[in-house]
């Protein structure tokens, strides 16, 4: 068994596109599909659905993928770690994070770090949606809220605690809540899930439900600020962040509070992982730690 064919079979697999894989590999896209094909005749199975649009995983595909995906990770982590041993760190770092929390404080940890180790390059995925960190060949993620069990290794870092928050042209236009039954009164700007949703606001000593509806539903905290700021309507934006906040928005019901969201730094457990990962999540983590409205 020729195990370029099988790399190269990862490759297609993790770029989703044979010639996306044929320029992460340095080949070209002809020779690359050859290999895919010659380890199809190895094994006697079709691997890959190809059609001029995608390329798709069959059963014995995915099969296959779930069997050697890991342990040609860990070959190829083995090799740059052997290779780059007593060098600079090297390569790219893959990093998931939501794009609110990335633009209020990820550029400036990036930065540094860049600064202290030139030769590794990053590539940053900014979504809310929590992305499959082994499928999707990510180092790195960081995640607010609860996180399911899983076998992902996590730290949390800190802790984000929301307010309600209002732009002095809405208050004007709207007039200023003084209860939270007057929040029923009120266009309230939603995060997701859609649908019915509950405020869930507690003074620290007890917690109140008030079931608001607005115009606007959103899953950015970048957004979320500039709907507030624009005076679309009242929005939960974190607390400790916002203490100054900027375009001069007000605190609404400054007693009361929502939900505290865990921040976490997350990883896949690897056996051999590389050294610029390693190097840079325990840079991230320290970082983290020391941000004074995260803690």
């Amino acid at each position: 068994m020729d195990l370029n064919h099988t790399a190269a079979f990862i490759r297609v697999v993790e770029e989703e596109s044979f010639t996306a894989a044929a320029r992460a590999l340095g080949l070209t896209t002809s020779r690359v599909s050859r290999s895919v094909a010659m380890l199809e005749e190895q094994l006697g199975v079709r691997l890959l659905q190809r059609t001029t649009r995608r390329v798709s995983l069959t059963d014995a595909g995915r099969a296959y993928f779930d069997r050697t995906h890991t342990p040609m990770a860990a070959l190829r982590s083995a090799s740059e770690d052997i290779s780059q041993a007593g060098k600079e760190p090297r390569g790219v770092v893959r990093l998931t994070a939501t794009l609110g929390f990335s633009v209020s404080f990820l550029p400036q940890v990036v930065a540094d770090f860049i600064d202290r180790y030139p030769t590794v390059q990053f590539d940053l995925l900014f979504t809310s949606q929590p992305l499959d960190l082994v499928k999707e060949n990510i180092d790195i993620a960081i995640r607010s809220g609860q996180l399911k069990e899983s076998s992902l290794i996590a730290r949390r870092v800190g802790k984000m605690v929301f307010g309600l928050f209002a732009s002095p042209k809405y208050l004007r236009r709207r007039g200023t809540p003084k209860t939270i039954a007057e929040l029923l009164q009120h266009d309230c700007l939603r995060y997701r899930p859609p649908g019915r949703y509950d405020w869930k606001l507690t003074d620290g000593k007890k917690e109140e439900t008030v079931a608001v509806t607005g115009s606007l539903l959103v899953d950015d905290t970048v957004f979320m600020h500039q709907a507030i700021v624009c005076g679309v309507g009242i929005g939960l934006l974190p607390l400790r962040f916002m203490a100054s906040p900027p375009g001069g928005l007000r605190r609404v019901l400054a007693g009361y509070t929502w939900r505290e969201l865990p921040l976490s730094v997350v990883w896949a457990s690897r056996e051999h992982e590389p050294a610029r990962v390693a190097l840079f999540r325990d840079f991230l983590i320290r970082r983290l730690a020391s941000v004074p409205w995260l803690n």
